[in-house]
């Protein structure tokens, strides 16, 4: 058998198990809109699945930071299969969140309205979406504190920090990076640069490890405190905050074009690449420091998000391209696998199993979580459009 036939063959059947989990993804999404039709008589302002708890869907008002997930998740499905359907429904699912616009109490900005709306002017180019998107980030650079350099995060938990800033909000810089370029407004590049360059400083440890909180003094920038919130100890590697991480500078370098931001990117992939801890599918226990590894829950969402991240440095690193999208093939098919993929009309319609959100609070652990399935998504997007 010669290889040409060799290689259509391995063509055909890669295409073939895509096509097979994709009907596998669709059927699914189709079984949570029904879940949330039945729940809709009662779900009041709530607008988006988040969880599982209970063997219960749990629903969440456009406040919360995870609201915009699931539009992210149509729009998604719209992209990989162009079918119609799934557009009007992402419309659904996005148009409701637009009031948040306005809501400068959350860092969350990207996270709510850059997956949402963000995704649906990308495909759709609706001008409306645009202007909700630029006023999004005119609200969310509210927030920056030029004494500190870096957005401020929570306004909860005052007994504990005064100007805390989470690695997590490292995800929220690539809206303001966006509102520049289309706005040329030179005030939202400025701010997210200064909260990259800041937060480089402050949150990474000798090993490229980095902590979760970092608290800073409003008025001076000194920093507080160096702390954990979700993570098993102060000193130790919560799993989904090196992968925000690593997918939040990769970002900023892809804006930037700064080789610092690359080159933390890089070094925080290699910690997690590289790390004894690291399980061999590539899905992280949700603490690498945790000392009853390996008898503690997995990460599936840190998982999606390193494989989406590891594709979008792939394209930024021709030299590394075949290195990048191995890592990134690998966690798709283990996450593909049914040891972490719902079965079709299981868990309320959540496409992946085992995510844990703050074990250390009892929250979200080992349960299906809507941010894993929305970057489980994303990457497979851009598994298909890699190049």
């Amino acid at each position: 058998m010669n290889k040409i036939i060799l290689l259509f063959l391995f063509v055909s059947s890669n295409l073939l198990a895509q096509n097979v989990l994709l009907n596998k993804l669709e059927a699914q999404v189709d079984f949570s809109l029904n879940e949330l039709s039945r729940l809709s008589k009662t779900a009041g302002n709530k607008v988006s699945p988040r969880t599982v708890r209970n063997d219960s869907l749990i629903l969440v008002a456009p406040k919360d930071w995870c609201s915009g997930f699931f539009a992210g998740n149509l729009w998604y499905l719209y992209e990989l299969t162009g079918k119609k359907k799934w557009a009007a429904q992402a419309e659904n699912f996005t148009n409701p969140l637009e009031k948040e616009k306005m809501n400068a109490g959350t860092h969350d900005m990207g996270f709510k309205m850059f997956t949402s709306f963000g995704n649906g002017y990308r495909i759709d180019q609706n001008p409306a979406y645009k202007e909700i998107l630029i006023q999004s980030a005119r609200t969310n650079i509210k927030r920056f504190n030029p004494n500190t350099g870096v957005i401020r995060s929570w306004d909860h938990s005052r007994d504990k920090w005064v100007n805390p800033t989470i690695i997590d909000n490292m995800m929220n810089l690539e809206l303001l990076f966006w509102a520049f370029k289309e706005t040329r407004d030179s005030a939202f590049y400025k701010v997210a640069v200064s909260h990259a360059n800041t937060t480089m400083k402050n949150h990474f440890r000798p090993d490229f490890s980095s902590y979760h909180v970092i608290d800073y003094d409003p008025n001076t920038g000194q920093v507080l405190k160096k702390n954990t919130h979700q993570g098993f100890a102060h000193e130790s590697s919560w799993a989904r905050g090196q992968a925000w991480a690593l997918y939040g500078y990769t970002v900023c370098y892809r804006e930037t074009g700064k080789k610092e931001y690359l080159q933390l990117a890089e070094n925080i992939a290699q910690f997690l690449l590289k790390h004894p801890r690291m399980p061999q599918d590539l899905v992280p226990f949700w603490d690498f420091d945790d000392p009853k590894i390996p008898n503690v829950p997995r990460d599936a969402s840190a998982a999606a998000i390193m494989a989406s991240a590891f594709y979008d440095l792939a394209t930024l690193q021709p030299d590394k391209k075949a290195y990048y999208q191995g890592y990134a093939d690998q966690i798709l098919s283990s996450l593909s696998s049914p040891a972490y993929l719902a079965p079709v009309g299981s868990a309320h319609g959540m496409l992946l199993l085992h995510s844990t959100g703050g074990l250390p609070n009892g929250f979200e652990v080992d349960a299906p979580i809507i941010y894993a399935d929305y970057y489980f998504l994303e990457a497979l997007v851009r598994q298909k459009n890699k190049k």
